[in-house]
């Protein structure tokens, strides 16, 4: 799907600045805002479901899962992968706002396979300060959802932990593909 603010400016492949991509943003937001009207909604979703999925660009959650504004919470990081900052979001999605299940979501061909560690020790070099948090780079997407799936079941933090469901999702064919947890 392409909208009017993701279109580039130029030939593909040719850098847009980062000034001009914000004020096509806050553009956009402005044309939004003018046809807006309250849906009269609260912050809890509607199915009770928190999904948890990777930053790529490349997924359309709500339309990949026939989702409509406020049916679910969604929590992107890099990769999907269930860190500390991702149970604490869950948690408050459980306990606070209701919600019951949870669905984890990586893709095929991301990014975090070609990384490794090496990425924080290059970061610290560079800039003089070693990064807290670990990169969760991964080789099997299949195993990355296993052990974000465990994660989840084990925090005990978090009161729902019997409808995790984890999926790969096809960037090529739009398919979820289900991952078996054993």
């Amino acid at each position: 799907m392409t909208t009017s603010a993701s279109v580039p400016a130029g030939p593909p492949n040719t850098p847009v600045s980062p000034r001009k991509v914000t004020d096509r943003l806050v553009e956009a937001n402005e044309q939004y805002a003018a046809a807006f009207t309250d849906p009269g909604m609260d912050a809890r979703p509607i199915l009770h479901v928190a999904v948890v999925a990777c930053m790529d660009a490349r997924l359309d959650l709500h339309d990949a899962l026939g989702l409509s504004l406020g049916d679910c919470h969604t929590i992107r990081n890099a990769g999907g992968v269930v860190t500390d900052d991702v149970i604490r979001s869950l948690t408050i999605s459980q306990r606070a706002l209701g919600t019951r299940s949870v669905v984890l979501i990586h893709h095929t061909n991301c990014g975090l396979e070609s990384l490794t560690e090496e990425f924080r020790h290059d970061l610290e070099m560079e800039v003089g300060q070693r990064p807290a948090w670990a990169v969760e780079a991964f080789r099997d997407v299949d195993q990355d959802v296993r052990q974000s799936m465990a994660r989840v079941r084990t925090s005990p933090f978090l009161l729902h932990t019997d409808d995790v469901r984890g999926f790969v999702f096809d960037v090529k064919s739009g398919l979820l593909r289900e991952v078996d947890p054993v």
